[in-house]
């Protein structure tokens, strides 16, 4: 997704090559913000914001058939109460979750029917990323200044919270390891905990980072990968 032009383009991820690209919405003011490929159904959706001004046109979730990766067809767009914020994709219970921000709701949405079918509180108005336990069934959300893991099988009930000090956005999560990533970008620390059979944390380490960085990616064994914004690099760290 390129906010600049407000499009998505397709990447054929073997040659390194940029295909067909097009507009994510027929308002140009409505720019992607998270793109992810939902397999159950063979869709992209994509999280929007705008350039500026009235956010209202950006109040939905656009989505895209994929069934031909080389040409993406606009299919529909899921209204939701205000700006998405954050996902994770749950192919085993073909559902996709996202947060709604300033409302503070974790919406649960059928993948194949495009219904919203679940609205959780995850315990605060501010909500970003999302990451999924798919096998145990737990949700983490972050939250301000914690995550707190949510059981998708008994009503989205919050089962324990970590605090992470200020400044979360997307979070990531292991499920080889079984264990969570949360870079706190005011607080400059990255919290690493393992994630218990009950859904409980169990905090492994504080590692600092910088000041700004955040939008962890969890890699092979206990290596993560952040974004360091004001210096345009990608940090990586590994917890021995």
């Amino acid at each position: 997704g390129d906010r600049g032009n407000a499009t998505i383009c397709i990447i054929d991820a073997k040659r390194l090559a940029r295909g067909e690209c097009q507009p994510v919405s027929a308002d140009s003011a409505v720019t992607p913000d998270g793109v992810v490929y939902v397999a159950a159904a063979r869709e992209l959706w994509i999280t929007l914001r705008v350039k500026a001004g009235d956010s209202a046109p950006a109040k939905s979730i656009q989505v895209f058939d994929a069934s031909d990766p080389h040409h993406l067809k606009p299919k529909t767009k899921i209204p939701v109460e205000n700006l998405a914020e954050g996902y994770a994709v749950d192919n085993q219970r073909g559902l996709f979750y996202t947060n709604i921000e300033d409302i503070g709701k974790t919406v649960a949405i059928d993948v194949r029917s495009h219904k919203v079918v679940a609205e959780w509180n995850p315990g605060s108005s501010d909500v970003q990323g999302l990451a999924l336990d798919s096998a145990r069934g737990f949700l983490f959300v972050a939250c301000g200044e914690h995550v707190v893991s949510l059981d998708v099988g008994n009503d989205g009930k919050i089962i324990d919270s970590i605090t992470t000090g200020p400044g979360l956005d997307n979070i990531d999560y292991s499920p080889d390891s079984k264990v969570l990533y949360a870079a706190a970008s005011q607080a400059a620390n990255l919290i690493i905990a393992e994630v218990g059979d009950h859904g409980k944390f169990h905090l492994k380490a504080t590692v600092p980072t910088v000041k700004g960085a955040r939008g962890v990616v969890a890699g092979k064994g206990e290596t993560a990968y952040l974004i360091d914004p004001a210096e345009g690099c990608i940090l990586k760290l590994t917890h021995k």
